[in-house]
């Protein structure tokens, strides 16, 4: 039990270990560091439950580094693609956020759509290439595209609009060569805005295409 409890303490210690936002500035704890530390923890508790009752502290410590390993692999995996696709997409005006381990890829749609249209702006092409190269190389993770419009018009013809555009960029996507079993594509219409519908600056935000990629596969 001492064994257990000494590892469950020193996973906690790791997950709180601090590091550098390398975008901001800031201190944070590093999603490797926090998947890692987790993973020991649960690794720990496991490895005990599984053991015979002379074997739980061996059970214990052996859970906890198998637990730190994988929680630490999918945290730095998805460290690595975010990396990536900051480097790539800086300056597109796409905006690039992180969620656990989760990546959310905010495109608005000055950049994505024509108004009323589901035909992709000739200058998104390029965008979709540069986030296409890197989820071809990080392919161990799923895509939901989620369509959104502003609330100008029907709620049929707004939601039937968004699910055209998520739809011509989970086309794109797959064209690029990425697997379509990766990918869902979804539209939610007016639903769920980001900004004020009552500015012109508020409905260009709301209508824009989001791209979450999960490391759920891995």
């Amino acid at each position: 039990m001492k064994k257990l409890v000494s590892v469950a303490v020193a996973g906690l210690l790791l997950a709180g270990c601090q590091t550098i936002d390398p975008y901001t500035g800031e201190q944070k704890v590093g999603n490797t560091t926090k998947g890692a530390g987790i993973g020991a923890v649960a690794g720990a508790v496991l490895g005990m439950a599984v053991s015979s009752k002379d074997d739980r502290g061996k059970g214990a410590l052996t859970g906890a580094l198998v637990g730190g390993a994988v929680g630490g692999g999918i945290g730095y995996y998805m460290d690595q693609q975010e990396a990536l696709l900051r480097q790539e997409l800086e300056g597109t005006g796409v905006r690039v956020e992180r969620i656990g381990d989760s990546i959310r890829l905010i495109m608005p749609g000055n950049i994505t759509f024509a108004l009323n249209s589901d035909q992709i702006a000739p200058s998104f092409y390029s965008v979709l290439d540069s986030v296409a190269k890197v989820l071809v190389k990080f392919d161990q993770t799923e895509l939901n595209v989620d369509g959104f419009t502003d609330s100008t018009g029907s709620f049929e013809y707004n939601q039937q609009l968004s699910e055209r555009r998520a739809a011509r960029v989970g086309d794109y996507l797959v064209s690029s060569g990425i697997s379509r079993l990766r990918i869902n594509a979804k539209g939610y219409g007016e639903r769920y805005p980001i900004a004020d519908n009552k500015t012109a600056a508020g409905r260009a935000q709301n209508r824009r295409v989001e791209i979450n990629i999960s490391g759920t596969r891995r």
